[in-house]
């Protein structure tokens, strides 16, 4: 099957399942499938924005080997199409890892995560919600190396379908009790804690895909003996309308 078309097909899937998972197995049993905000984050963050996006990185990464030429080097044409997802998901993660505690750190980069943040309810669609500005440095940093450094499309399709996959699983509302992997592997068990409103789970849990880097660093948390308070901001002000969540980041500082 054509990489453009497997991608989204493997995305649609795992969907549907974390969905039904969250029928079967949630976490929170009073949480509602249409949530608050849930059509603005489908619609508009999920849909229009990942399509609109992803022409403007791909377009940056054509310009910028347009100008070096760099891809005809094949530098990890070579490779196994395995070896090169497995050098991206572990090189961007560390990345992801050191960039978000960054966000959490300084107030300017707070700006563009803070809609990451505001949904209340956390489930399969709320990773979704994420600054474009946010996305363009992420996934940007991410793919334009993979472009010039001539790997495979099916790297890209494959590493895209992988990002859109488990950011949906970490932030479903499925009760997952993986054991001693929550270790290595990140999921709803610790990445639930980062959206709550606890003041003992602030600025906890940075993993994306590998919990590692956050017991690696001094920022895992995991407490078992009880349940998150809520999720959110705690910001009754922050808009529900995508454009004004996007214009809220660049409001005056104080405010």
């Amino acid at each position: 099957m054509d990489a453009g078309i497997l991608s989204p097909a493997i995305v649609v899937i795992a969907a549907l399942v974390l969905i039904g998972l969250e029928r079967r197995f949630p976490y929170d049993r009073s949480q509602p499938f249409l949530r608050s905000g849930f059509f603005n984050d489908f619609a508009m963050y999920t849909i229009a924005q990942s399509y609109v996006l992803g022409y403007v990185i791909f377009g940056i990464a054509s310009w910028i080997d347009a100008a070096t030429g760099m891809s005809s080097r094949g530098i990890l044409a070579d490779w196994s199409i395995a070896a090169q997802v497995s050098l991206s998901l572990v090189v961007h993660d560390l990345y992801i890892y050191w960039f978000h505690r960054w966000q959490h750190s300084n107030r300017r980069l707070w700006r563009i995560h803070e809609a990451h943040h505001s949904t209340r309810e956390v489930d399969w669609l709320s990773g979704s919600r994420s600054h474009s500005l946010e996305i363009l440095i992420n996934q940007s940093i991410e793919f334009v190396p993979l472009v010039l450094l001539g790997c495979a499309p099916e790297t890209i399709a494959l590493k895209s379908a992988i990002d859109a996959v488990w950011g949906m699983y970490i932030h479903a509302n499925i009760d997952v009790r993986s054991g001693w992997l929550q270790m290595v592997i990140n999921g709803p068990e610790m990445h639930r804690w980062h959206h709550a409103i606890d003041d003992d789970a602030h600025n906890r849990n940075f993993g994306t895909k590998l919990a590692i880097w956050d017991w690696l660093f001094g920022t895992a948390f995991l407490p078992r003996e009880r349940r998150p308070a809520g999720y959110g901001l705690g910001d009754e002000g922050f808009p529900s309308n995508y454009f004004r969540q996007h214009l809220w980041a660049f409001r005056r500082f104080g405010k």
